[in-house]
């Protein structure tokens, strides 16, 4: 029995001894013995700010910003926005009759409701948001966060940026400051506000996925994309949304979701400030998207470049973006700069993608200056270019000024080289879809058709179809099967 005793004691003797040193070491009241080499540290963990005790296995300290100021101040700006959208209807009896004399049959119209989001930017009612929230419809319902409904009328869009200005009649409305995309770093916390599924007034919660991302998923054919990555949770309805920081401050507006299943699946993307800033500056002051060119042609200088052209280019490290052509009297032919030459920098900005290089392009506008740093051969070289719109001039455009692509209403490839062979033509524009309601359906152009020549102007390329700023009254081209085809637009 005294040996049980006995036992028990030394048990229990050996437990409190060691509760006692685990107290004190992790209070930190116990003294490490020193080291004989003055140059360890007292506490081997003491050079490592995120650990608050003396253990490899410590769980590592993780506080979590509080994000309450920012969404209960950020979520009264942000709005739902219902769009009246008509849409065709093919169960219309086709009339022989009325198809000849050239009313379009087999279609009729019917109403159908889209919806998504909205950020107040200014007290007066004006809002920015996704032109596919807005983009064809008929009439605009606004709803705010304290449940009073607006009418609102499309100040202008920019399909190629997915970015659309709005408005509303009202005074004194909660608003949403711009914040800076620039200055987002990888791991941020930021908050996604919107109306996903009919659900007001959301907020989820995420980081800083990746910056400038492209994933080639605007239809515009010169669609402009460099994208934030993040992983707050982004549904249908979210589009147009606020991607807020934990400021409180807009730094992006919320467009689309990598998914194969239609819903969140952990990635979402939103439209950088900087480019979101610009265009709506721009829609307010001009009523048009200001576009500043470089005038030139390029690659990335990827690993898929050193492996396609870099033999022959003479490049073998990644890095960079790579003039493949200099566009005759454009901007950078004047600063000098020429093909092969290896652009590193704008204004400072390392540019080592096509997002990147594109984003700093897009913040510009025709006439401003842009100090480019760039590589020839061995040499490293300055230069300042001065950007030109598309027209190839430095003044900003007007309002009466169009977008050539958008006023004919199709979709365009530069004609392949085999193909001018055998139609004996220098170049052009080759259609390869027609949209509805543009120029060419209403001149009942068919697919395939090559257009040559706008207002007697040669069209060569997408860069001369792109140029074109006046009113289009005159259009000469050409079928695959050499049939000639010329229009008067009254």
């Amino acid at each position: 029995m005294k040996k049980r005793i006995l036992n028990l004691a030394v048990v229990v003797a050996v437990a409190a001894m060691s509760a006692y040193a685990t107290m004190y070491l992790t209070t930190g009241k116990l003294s490490i013995p020193q080291s004989n080499n003055s140059e360890i540290s007292d506490n081997p963990f003491s050079e490592n700010p995120v650990t608050d005790a003396q253990f490899a296995s410590t769980v590592v300290r993780s506080e979590y910003p509080d994000l309450t100021y920012a969404a209960e101040n950020a979520v009264r700006a942000v709005v739902n926005i219902e769009a009246t959208i008509s849409v065709g209807n093919s169960s219309m009896p086709r009339d022989p009759f009325f198809e000849f004399f050239g009313y379009p049959q087999g279609y009729g119209e019917r109403e159908a409701r889209a919806g998504g989001s909205g950020v107040i930017i200014s007290e007066d009612g004006y809002i920015v948001t996704n032109n596919h929230v807005i983009e064809n419809a008929k009439t605009l319902r606004v709803k705010l966060y304290d449940g009073r409904v607006f009418d609102a009328k499309i100040i202008g869009s920019d399909p190629a940026t997915d970015v659309a200005l709005i408005k509303i009649e009202s005074s004194g409305l909660p608003t949403l400051p711009f914040g800076s995309s620039d200055e987002l770093r990888l791991g941020e916390w930021v908050l996604a506000i919107g109306y996903p599924m009919d659900l007001q007034s959301t907020i989820t919660a995420g980081i800083v996925s990746a910056k400038a991302r492209s994933l080639g998923a605007l239809n515009s054919q010169s669609g402009i994309e460099s994208f934030i990555q993040t992983d707050a949770a982004v549904n249908p309805g979210n589009s147009g949304g606020a991607l807020v920081n934990t400021r409180g401050e807009l730094v992006g507006i919320n467009t689309i979701i990598k998914t194969s299943t239609g819903s969140y699946v952990g990635y979402s993307f939103a439209v950088p400030e900087t480019i979101v800033r610009k265009i709506v500056i721009d829609l307010k002051e001009s009523g048009v998207v200001q576009r500043a060119v470089l005038g030139i042609s390029f690659r990335a200088i990827d690993q898929q470049f050193i492996d396609q052209m870099g033999e022959t280019a003479g490049i073998s490290e990644i890095g960079g973006i790579y003039v493949a052509s200099v566009a005759e009297n454009g901007a950078a032919s004047e600063a000098g700069i020429r093909k092969g030459d290896i652009i590193t920098a704008l204004d400072g900005v390392t540019t080592n993608d096509s997002s990147t290089f594109v984003e700093q392009i897009s913040k510009r506008r025709p006439g401003d200056s842009i100090t480019i740093e760039l590589r020839r051969g061995e040499k490293n070289m300055k230069v300042v270019a001065t950007l030109q719109n598309k027209a190839g001039e430095k003044q900003l455009l007007t309002k009466d000024s169009i977008d050539a692509i958008k006023e004919l209403g199709a979709k365009f490839n530069n004609v392949p080289t085999h193909l001018c062979k055998e139609l004996d033509i220098k170049g052009g524009v080759q259609v390869t879809k027609i949209i509805s309601g543009g120029l060419l359906e209403r001149c009942r152009v068919r697919e395939g058709y090559i257009i040559t020549h706008i207002n007697d102007r040669e069209i060569n390329s997408l860069d001369d179809l792109n140029r074109i700023t006046e009113k289009i009254t005159s259009i000469d081209g050409i079928y695959p099967n050499g049939r000639a085809s010329s229009y008067t637009i009254m």
